[in-house]
């Protein structure tokens, strides 16, 4: 599987029943998507950007991910997104699990909708879980970040 992830292009041999998390984590150590519910893709933790969309890694087949354009929780901190600040100065975690899904599934909700009401960030975030519920801190750290991109953008 030929795929580009955070910007490098990466050739891989992986078997067809391996998931993209997997090849994530164990082929390119790649450490910050997560699996808090064990592959039932029921709590957001292992989110990646692909081809511009958030998904779940632990649900996608790899082998179905060739050609395609991956970002993660490094990538989003490598490029020294507004939402690591945010997400650090306003306390938007606890024990930290969570947090890279929070941060890549916002990633695109920004990518998309430059200027998310609270309702926005709710419903894109609502198939996030965190177990230390630091939910409202979720909620500034995104629009926090929002306000200093759009404030970029008008200069």
């Amino acid at each position: 599987v030929k795929l580009a992830v955070n910007g490098r292009v990466r050739g891989v041999i992986i078997e067809p029943n391996r998931t993209l998390w997997y090849l994530l984590r164990d082929k390119l150590g790649i450490t910050s998507p997560k699996d808090m519910c064990n592959g039932y893709g029921a709590c957001g933790s292992c989110t990646v950007i692909l081809n511009g969309r958030p998904i779940l890694s632990c649900m996608t087949l790899a082998v179905e991910c060739e050609g395609s354009v991956i970002e993660t929780a490094e990538g989003i901190a490598d490029a020294h997104h507004p939402l690591i600040d945010a997400y650090t100065e306003l306390y938007a975690m606890q024990c930290g699990y969570c947090t890279p899904g929070f941060v890549v599934t916002a990633k695109a909700l920004l990518d998309r909708n430059p200027r998310p009401t609270e309702t926005d960030i709710r419903d894109a975030l609502g198939g996030n879980i965190c177990k230390c519920s630091s939910y409202p801190a979720h909620i500034r750290a995104v629009l926090t970040a929002a306000q200093e991109l759009w404030e970029k953008q008008e200069k």
